[in-house]
């Protein structure tokens, strides 16, 4: 659950209450199951009759920066360094019925994202004579984030699934990048269609979680028609308990190791065998991972160390002192520090075999309610990116078949996507240009 170079969970198998049971000792729950962005002249007179009313003693919200949403690569990926604290990853089927509305949808998209990220300042004051014109229509602008939209460090990804390829209605199999399939099945996962696929989805990010709110609602407004939600989930990613890599909802520092930006093995280059549309875009992997809380708090913390292979207090491999020191596995062949076993020494077992798989990822916490037996529906929402999906995570992911932490976590949804190429500058095009040259 701590090493970023692989997934972090593997699922559980015990499927009482009407799931198949697989092994006595495994735990069971039951799953839970084109409009503009500036506010119009009527919110701006609305907005200008709030300034000369009294001050509110609310502190007024951080302001941060706008994340440039042009450039070679989606800024979502990885802009800004510091991972934003809300998220949703939202999937789309798309309705449009032909190549060319599918152009037109991606363009809309990519409007939205420019516009979102660079924020709207709307402090324009309104003519009377200008009202009557516009005060039977509804604004543009929801007011979720008031009459200004800050830029809240946000940022869009866009990513298309397999089925955008095969699809005949949109002419695309040729440009099908190669390893893009449909989510693989592993040992021990549950999937459940309701959180799993889609033709399209979107990873929303901002350091607020009403700005994922308004952008959502801005982005479906705009591609009403054209995109059709089917399932949506909402993340947040905690600030550091106390200093070093936030935690996720084991209490264990999750995002330690990372790929740096400059190493090859994120993005699609020229010479990695996929189409020359997709050189800039990367493959995304989003699996949604129950984690059963209840039944981890009942282990003890040693026994939670070993299976991660890290002290939880200060996110060190074990036997190891600080979170950023790299385990020795070479002097420790039996696993008398970090066991066999032990998630981050099956995920990565740091051999030059193994360190062709490593790849990016960018996790967020989730928590849905309760289920129908009262217990906690949360977990994680793991998202990596990578040149390869069969070569990285997928092979990654074949290591932690069985690990002891399989009694658990349960991943129940998510998908393959390609993550597109990022648009270099203003006015030079929009995201998926290339698939239609």
């Amino acid at each position: 659950m701590t090493d970023d170079t692989t997934n972090t969970t593997e699922p559980q198998s015990d499927r009482s209450q009407g799931r198949k049971h697989v092994n006595p000792g495994r735990r069971s729950f039951l799953l839970g199951a084109g409009s503009g962005i500036a506010a119009t002249a009527l919110a701006a007179t609305a907005a200008s009759a709030a300034r000369s009313a009294p001050h509110s003693t609310t502190p007024a919200a951080q302001v941060l920066p706008a994340v440039p949403f042009h450039g070679a690569n989606q800024a979502g990926v990885y802009r800004p360094a510091a991972q934003q604290r809300s998220a949703c990853f939202a999937s789309f089927r798309v309705l449009s019925a032909n190549q060319a509305e599918l152009k037109a949808l991606l363009q809309t998209l990519t409007a939205q994202g420019a516009t979102l990220a660079a924020g709207v300042k709307t402090d324009a004051p309104v003519r009377a004579d200008d009202l009557p014109a516009i005060a039977g229509g509804p604004p543009s602008n929801s007011g979720v984030l008031g009459d200004d939209v800050p830029a809240d460090s946000f940022t869009m990804t866009v990513g298309l699934s397999n089925t955008i390829f095969s699809n005949p209605a949109w002419g695309l199999s040729a440009k099908k990048p190669r390893g893009l399939t449909e989510m693989t099945v592993f040992p021990n996962d549950s999937p459940d269609p309701a959180w799993t696929g889609g033709d399209l989805l979107l990873q929303l990010c901002a350091d607020s979680a009403d700005t994922i709110h308004y952008a959502l609602r801005e982005i479906t407004k705009a591609t009403r028609g054209q995109l059709a939600l089917t399932w949506k989930l909402n993340g947040f990613h905690s600030a550091p308990r106390p200093v070093g890599t936030p935690r996720n909802l084991f209490g264990y520092r999750d995002g330690i190791v990372n790929p740096a930006q400059d190493e090859n093995r994120v993005w699609i280059t020229k010479d990695s065998g996929q189409p020359d549309w997709a050189v800039g875009g990367t493959f995304m992997v989003v699996r949604v991972i129950r984690m059963l809380v209840e039944f981890w708090d009942r282990v003890g913390l040693g026994e939670q160390d070993g299976m991660i292979g890290r002290h939880r207090a200060n996110g060190a491999p074990l036997g190891q002192t600080k979170e950023t020191d790299a385990p020795d596995y070479a002097n420790d062949p039996d696993g008398q520090n970090v066991p066999l076993d032990a998630h981050i020494r099956m995920a990565n077992p740091r051999t030059t075999a193994t360190d062709a798989s490593r790849l990016l990822r960018r996790g967020y916490n989730y928590d849905l309610g309760v289920d129908l037996n009262g217990n906690m529906q949360a977990g994680l929402i793991f998202t990596c990116f990578q040149q390869n999906i069969q070569e990285q995570f997928e092979a990654t992911q074949l290591r932690l078949v069985d690990e002891p932490m399989t009694d658990y976590v349960e991943p129940f949804g998510g998908g393959y996507f390609i993550a597109l190429p990022g648009v270099p500058a203003a006015g030079s095009g929009f995201l998926g240009e290339g698939l239609f040259t």
